[in-house]
Formats: C-alpha cells, structure tokens, sequence
C-alpha cells in the first residue's frame, strides 16, 4: 500500500480485500476481548476543519485500540493556511506524530498536506471524496450479502463527496451502480472520466433522474444528505429540488426484498430519509457506522506498519 490514503483510486483490488480481511480479523478478535498492540507509541494527529462524531471517536478509539496516541486538532487549534501554510504544517507534523488524519473542506488541501508531509496523510473527507466511510460501507455490503460481485447498488440523491467515492469503488471493484440525482446534480464529468479510466469488464455504470429507475432490482440502496457542510445557504433550495428522491417505504418496496439500505449519517430525517426506512428492517447504517471503527483500524496498520 502506498505512503497515504487521499483516494479510493489510490487502492487495488488486492489492497482493497486485503484491508477487509485485516478488518473482519480486528473485528472478531475485539469483540472476543483480545488486545492488539501493533501500533504501539505510533501517535495519529486528527485535523478537523469539519466537525464529527463518527470520524473523530473512530480514529481516536481506533488508535488507543492498536496501542497508540491520537491527538485532536480542531480549527481553532491549527487555523490551517492562515495561522500558518498547509506546507508548513505537514513538515513540522511530520517531525513529531506517524500519521496524519484530515477532514477537510477542501480536497486541494489533503493534497497539499500530502505533497508536504514525509508521513503517511489519510482523507477522512473533503469535497471531493470521502474514501474511509466507503471502505467501512462496502465492507458492511460483504457483512450482509456474503459478496460483492453481481450485485446491484443505487445511489440515490445528491453526487457528493460520498457518491464520487462509491463510483470510484465500483468501478474498481466491477459493480453495477446505479445513480439517480435530480437534472444538474448528476455525478462531475471529471468523476466518471476518472472511472472510466479505472473500470474492469464488469464495471457498469447507469444515471438516471428517477429513483424507481435506479431502486429496479437493487441489492443495496444508499443515499446522503441532500445539502452537505458548507452548502448551508442552499438547503430551502435543494429541499424543493429533491424532494422526490426520499428514500421511503415505497421506494424500497421497488427493490428486490432483501435490499439494505444505507447512509453514511448524519442523516436529515424526513428529508432524503424517512424515520420508517432508517430505523426499519432493512436499515444497516448502525453497522456502517461500527464498521468505520474496524476498517480505519486496518487502514492504520496498513499504511503505519509499512513506513
């Protein structure tokens, strides 16, 4: 595995089954009570321009887990490329912790931490992608449906951060996506060129502006929120635009009967979500979200033990 974790598009498919398996292995062994120390007096540096509640208490308890340090950076702690440049602190980070965690605004700015820094630099989510909550929601797919091959998933909602992650996933991997957003939100032309350039022979890609069209036959559904941090200003907007595409009762009746159905939380309920679908039978987003825990682990071993 290479020096840092900026993408999906920075992993194989080997990596990627290999991260999974380490994963399952972490998982079982914690929950049996067995300790593991592989990452003893390593110490992790979180840098959040965003704040989190899955992202932050995962890396944390995730690095005490393996028996190292995390230290929380928040913005007024750093105030990174005003206080001081993005280069600058990825060189003195770089003298002092193992590995660098950001959650940042900006995908030019994990990139800059990147380009700078001597450690390994992790994405936990900028505008473009958010590469950790993919791994932990395919690898809660596996959980459930026992494969990834063959199997039918719809993205239905905004194409975020979350959806250019999940096409870079699949296209990886040779999944057949299916993507419904409202005209003008499909997924970035600089996405799909980017997946096209990476697919396998079994990689399908379809986007439609109707939900049922992408539910027809659907193994898994997943969506997002419709307005994501800093696009505050446009929620009253979006709200009107969206509005058919809740992930409703109805809409899941359209899939086939053993669909799950996924968000990577927080979720807006009663707006891309209905209370009845994330808290019913289907719903899987509490082990997508324990899974966060034990795929970042993996991920922490994977690039720590190798630099």
């Amino acid at each position: 595995m290479q020096k840092d974790f900026v993408s999906i598009a920075d992993l194989t498919i080997d990596e990627i089954d290999e991260i999974f398996r380490l994963s399952a292995h972490l998982k079982k062994e914690g929950k049996e009570g067995k300790e593991h120390h592989l990452l003893k007096n390593r110490t992790l540096a979180m840098i959040f321009e965003k704040p989190s509640l899955r992202t932050r208490v995962t890396f944390e308890t995730g690095m005490v887990q393996l028996g190292g340090h995390a230290i929380y950076l928040g913005p007024k702690d750093i105030q990174l490329g005003e206080r001081e440049s993005i280069p600058d602190c990825a060189r003195n980070l770089s003298r002092w912790v193992d590995c660098i965690m950001a959650r940042t605004f900006t995908h030019s700015t994990v990139l800059e931490l990147s380009e700078n820094a001597t450690i390994p630099v992790i994405n936990a989510l900028s505008d473009k992608e958010h590469p950790c909550q993919i791994l932990a929601d395919f690898f809660t797919i596996l959980e459930h449906k026992g494969r990834l091959d063959g199997l039918n998933i719809a993205y239905i909602g905004d194409s975020n951060n979350v959806c250019n992650s999940i096409i870079l996933f699949s296209s990886i991997y040779g999944l057949n996506l299916r993507i419904a957003s409202p005209k003008g939100y499909e997924p970035h032309t600089s996405i799909l060129n980017e997946a096209n350039k990476m697919q396998t022979a079994t990689f399908e890609l379809m986007v439609f502006n109707k939900p049922e069209s992408a539910v027809k036959d659907a193994d898994v559904i997943y969506t997002d929120v419709w307005a994501s941090m800093g696009q505050e200003d446009e929620k009253i907007k979006r709200l009107k635009i969206f509005e058919d595409f809740q992930v409703n009762t109805d809409l899941v009746s359209k899939a086939k009967k053993d669909v799950i159905v996924m968000h990577c939380l927080p979720a807006h309920r009663g707006e891309e979500i209905t209370d009845e679908v994330i808290d019913g039978p289907h719903s899987v987003v509490l082990d997508e979200a324990e899974n966060r825990l034990h795929t970042e682990k993996a991920i922490l071993v994977k690039l720590l033990k190798a630099a």
